[in-house]
């Protein structure tokens, strides 16, 4: 796909594939990577695709899990964009620079975005390969793409009301298990000590990540519509007996993806 056939189709809404769920855009009807297609012959691009580093100041993500692409695929008639995979604080990037992808999704007319991650559980009642629509976010990043001017942009409601209503009752008519809660995102890449998770879980953190914050403000400023969607991938540091892998949220994510795809189709 051209980056002017992109630009023709002006996707309205878009979904951003945190870690392990890339996946998730086959539910759109894409296809599996590398499988043959008789209409575009074998060898040839399977998705209606575009590399993020075919678009200027965009890259891909140097992150395993993260294919780094835009899929663009049609829901209920209407383009839909896929962004799979994302660009991080801790792989030396600025905030701004982070958050290229969202203004490229607005420059195109998208207005309405999904951003999902890969989080640590951090409240009790919660459970590992579950999902948490996001309420509320904590920065403990130490910084934020609207740096470099007075952009003082209200944040009382960074993830839509009326969007989590609607993601509320898609999983009710789904039969899925939705926590909530509000996701704390910290820099990274190191995995949090069981004192900072004690300190997340007093300041009211539901769930932590390395993702998605300056990307819901740098939203949010641009006045798109937010929801967030945590897929729990694994305990948060010191609450269970185990030693934190980044291949564990990966493989959690093949797996959880599933029940995020048909989420996501029920409520967008």
């Amino acid at each position: 796909m051209s980056l002017t056939a992109l630009q023709n189709a002006r996707p309205e809404t878009a979904i951003v594939l945190g870690s392990g769920l890339g996946s998730v855009a086959e539910a759109f009807g894409t296809k599996a990577p590398g499988s043959p297609d008789p209409e575009l012959g074998v060898g040839r691009p399977q998705y209606l695709e575009i590399p993020y580093s075919d678009i200027p100041g965009l890259s891909a993500s140097t992150v395993p899990g993260h294919a780094g692409r835009f899929v663009l695929a049609q829901h209920h008639g209407k383009p839909i964009l896929l962004a799979q995979g994302r660009r991080h604080l801790y792989e030396g990037l600025t905030a701004h620079e982070v958050t290229a992808g969202i203004r490229f999704m607005h420059e195109i007319g998208v207005r309405r975005i999904v951003l999902t991650n890969a989080a640590g559980a951090i409240h009790e009642s919660f459970h590992v390969g579950g999902l948490m629509l996001i309420t509320d976010h904590i920065n403990l990043q130490g910084t934020t793409p609207l740096l470099g001017g007075p952009n003082f942009h209200d944040m009382s409601e960074v993830y839509s009301r009326t969007w989590c209503e609607k993601f509320h009752a898609a999983s009710v008519e789904i039969g899925l298990k939705l926590h909530a809660g509000i996701y704390a995102g910290l820099l990274g890449p190191q995995y949090e000590t069981p004192a900072e998770i004690r300190m997340l879980r007093t300041l009211g953190a539901d769930a932590v990540g390395m993702s998605t914050v300056p990307e819901a403000i740098q939203a949010r400023a641009l006045g798109m519509e937010v929801a967030g969607i945590s897929m729990l991938t694994n305990w948060a540091a010191g609450l269970r007996a185990q030693t934190l892998h980044h291949a564990e949220v990966v493989e959690v994510g093949k797996t959880a993806g599933m029940y995020l795809a048909r989420l996501l189709k029920a409520a967008v």
